[in-house]
């Protein structure tokens, strides 16, 4: 009787809480969307079944790594229900080393006293510091606890080495349309979610998926404030009875979905792995030549408060990298974009972003100029120098003439073509070469031209060829 009236007491509390909270998953099995890392013998089903099983080869602290909304926390929960060991859970933004030895002290002496094991699960573990980290490291160890972080960032840059080197890394993925599309469906029917008080067309359902982007915590936001919006138009009726008396639920449609979410969160993290990825994915794109999806990334980038700057920048990267000599005035155009952008800010500067985004996707190709300095840098990392030739050698001074600084040394323009036949690398690399222009846009011209210098430059096809210019001419600054 008493647990009865327990349980009615309880059920309206729990109809208060997020619609989120109240569909979370109560096994692996109801888990919608990580079927790859809960296959069976996977790491989190060993130790979700390690009580049962006797099992002491699952491992001892497990990161969850993966974007928001995803079930980080959800999992930890399960896995210690499952496996019945006590549930501690700790926020790496309002915790201390004070709160995680406190809790392992805890840990420890209810293993001691009662042989019941510990899950430690901390949120946001990449916020803690080295020094809160390296406390946990002992009980880890011991399997006084058993540790299992949830993290936004990759744990190879966030998270010490050896904890890392303790642990087995789960990396957890956005949720596909499908699996969003199950949870949404599940949780306008299910009684702990919506319980048949609204209905969702097949669009309103689309326009949750679009503006969740992934994230199935968001999705059943959005999904609970169009359920208020619709329900406050219709209010839910009582019977005789105190029960819901029978009508037609209101729906929710598309247009109520965009009111209630005017413009889709993109995932975008500036200081995480989004930042890098989406960066990345824009920098291939134009590289791949590429338009629509480069203005995508452009996007995606800006509506996230991306920095213009730093936008441009990339693109003028791009620009000698990916274009180079193929069309070198495409810098040109990237630089004077950047300064434009600059200058005027934002919402304008998207159409000069886009301007020179499209400049680079759209050039001919070449990435000639950057591996050219590469192999150069390699040679001069590398040792292989040598002396400046003689005749290259600046000479503004008696005794630098005498040492043998300039001679020889033949005036370019003097030279039919402006090229004389001379030596400009040092002994130790002659004939090396590091520029090796392709067959696309200007590049072709330039691979031509090329040719027929390094031939004069060589002695290959040299010609008649004049005398070296005089010293009072040419050659007696600093600038030759």
């Amino acid at each position: 009787m008493v647990d009865d009236l327990l349980s009615a007491a309880e059920a309206p509390q729990e109809m208060t809480r997020p619609l989120a909270v109240r569909m979370r998953p109560s096994t692996l099995d109801e888990v919608v969307g990580q079927s790859a890392v809960l296959r069976p013998g996977s790491p989190l089903r060993r130790l979700a079944d390690s009580a049962s099983t006797g099992s002491r080869t699952a491992p001892s602290s497990v990161l969850l790594y993966g974007p928001p909304g995803v079930g980080k926390t959800t999992l930890a929960y399960i896995v210690a229900q499952q496996s019945g060991r006590e549930f501690e859970e700790l926020s790496a933004v309002s915790s201390g080393v004070k709160d995680v030895r406190a809790v392992l002290q805890r840990a420890h002496e209810r293993l001691v006293t009662t042989g019941r094991e510990t899950v430690l699960f901390i949120d946001e573990v990449h916020r803690f510091s080295k020094s809160q980290q390296d406390a946990l490291l002992p009980s880890v160890e011991n399997r006084d606890v058993t540790f299992i972080g949830a993290t936004t960032e990759n744990p190879s840059f966030s998270v010490i080495a050896p904890l890392l080197s303790r642990s087995v890394v789960v990396k957890l993925e956005s949720l596909e349309d499908d699996d969003l599309r199950t949870l949404i469906i599940r949780a306008v029917g299910d009684p702990r979610g919506l319980d048949g008080e609204v209905v969702a067309g097949k669009e309103a359902v689309d326009a949750v998926i679009r503006m969740a982007g992934g994230d199935a915590r968001k999705a059943l936001t959005i999904l609970e404030a169009a359920a208020g919006a619709v329900l406050s138009v219709q209010p839910r009726t009582k019977g005789d009875e105190g029960k819901t008396a029978s009508r037609t639920p209101p729906e929710i449609d598309a247009d109520t979905v965009s009111r209630v979410m005017d413009v889709a969160t993109v995932r975008y993290d500036k200081k995480g792995d989004d930042h890098y990825d989406v960066a990345s994915a824009f920098i291939k794109s134009m590289r791949g030549s590429d338009p629509d999806a480069s203005l995508h990334y452009l996007a995606r980038m800006l509506r996230a408060g991306e920095d213009p700057r730093f936008i441009a920048r990339r693109i003028m990267i791009a620009a000698a990298e990916e274009v180079g000599m193929a069309a070198p005035q495409v810098l040109q155009v990237t630089v004077a974009a950047a300064q434009a952008v600059a200058m005027i800010g934002m919402p304008e500067a998207r159409i000069i972003l886009s301007e020179a985004v499209l400049a680079v996707a759209t050039a001919p190709k070449s990435n000639a100029s950057y591996l050219a300095i590469n192999e150069a840098l390699a040679d001069v990392d590398a040792g292989r120098i040598g002396p400046v030739p003689l005749h290259l050698r600046n000479a503004p001074t008696k005794l630098m003439k005498q040492w043998g600084n300039h001679e020889g040394y033949r005036y370019a323009h003097d030279a039919p073509g402006a090229v004389a036949t001379q030596q400009y690398m040092p002994d130790i690399l002659e004939g090396r070469e590091y520029y090796h222009p392709n067959e696309r846009g200007y590049e072709r011209e330039v691979g031509q031209r090329l040719q027929t210098i390094r031939g004069i430059l060589h002695g290959e096809d040299a010609g008649p060829r004049d005398g070296h210019a005089p010293d009072h001419q040419h050659g007696q600054t600093r600038d030759d």
